[in-house]
């Protein structure tokens, strides 16, 4: 399974990205994906998760809560974070990767990372 992020770039302070997460390769069979990131200088930090195992389940950051919203396309193997009212504290490269198994939180429950997207946002 191969991962691609992609929608990342440059905007100002208060604005908005979606990006999308698309999933190719093997059958896709995994029903979770998460987005997680990378600040210049910090460790990757968990950002949203969703699982439609069954019912549609979503999961996130207490910093991106309110103002991220995670949502999977109409084709099964693509995720989407909408990203609004976004802070300079959102500077970072996304990631996109698989949910396997543990706490959502944590970094060690995602595999098969995508190469990420920059987000960059102004003050």
């Amino acid at each position: 399974v191969q991962l691609q992020a992609s929608g990342g770039g440059l905007v100002q302070a208060g604005g908005s990205l979606r990006l999308s997460c698309a999933a190719s390769g093997r059958t896709f069979s995994s029903n979770s994906l998460g987005w997680l990131r990378q600040a210049p200088g910090k460790e990757r930090e968990f950002v949203a998760t969703i699982s439609w195992k069954n019912d549609v389940t979503t999961w996130y950051a207490d910093s991106v809560k309110g103002r991220f919203t995670i949502s999977r396309g109409n084709a099964e193997n693509t995720v989407y974070l909408q990203m609004n009212s976004l802070k300079p504290e959102d500077t970072a490269v996304y990631y996109c990767a698989v949910y396997d198994s543990g706490a959502v939180y944590h970094i060690g429950s995602y595999t098969h990372w995508g190469q990420g997207t920059q987000v960059t946002v102004s003050s």
